[in-house]
């Protein structure tokens, strides 16, 4: 082997680490992401079954009154 292809190895592994590198800050940044992603969705989740069960309680309120009223002109 001579020099050139020495250098050629050399170069040869150096882009290869640099590639390895940046998948290694891609695969943080990822991780990262969609460690906000779940938080995000867990959060939206937790505020939806909240706001489902307030349209429940309201439902359930508006037809107490509905039958309140219908009692009331029954009388």
């Amino acid at each position: 082997m001579d020099n050139a292809d020495a250098g050629k190895i050399r170069q040869d592994l150096q882009l290869l680490e640099q590639r390895v590198d940046q998948l290694v800050e891609l695969c943080l940044r990822l991780r990262e992401e969609n460690r906000v992603l779940r938080q995000s969705q867990e959060s939206l989740n937790a505020e939806r079954a909240g706001l489902l069960e307030k349209n429940e309680l309201a439902r359930s309120r508006i037809e107490a009154m509905i039958s309140r009223l219908k009692a009331m002109e029954q009388h």
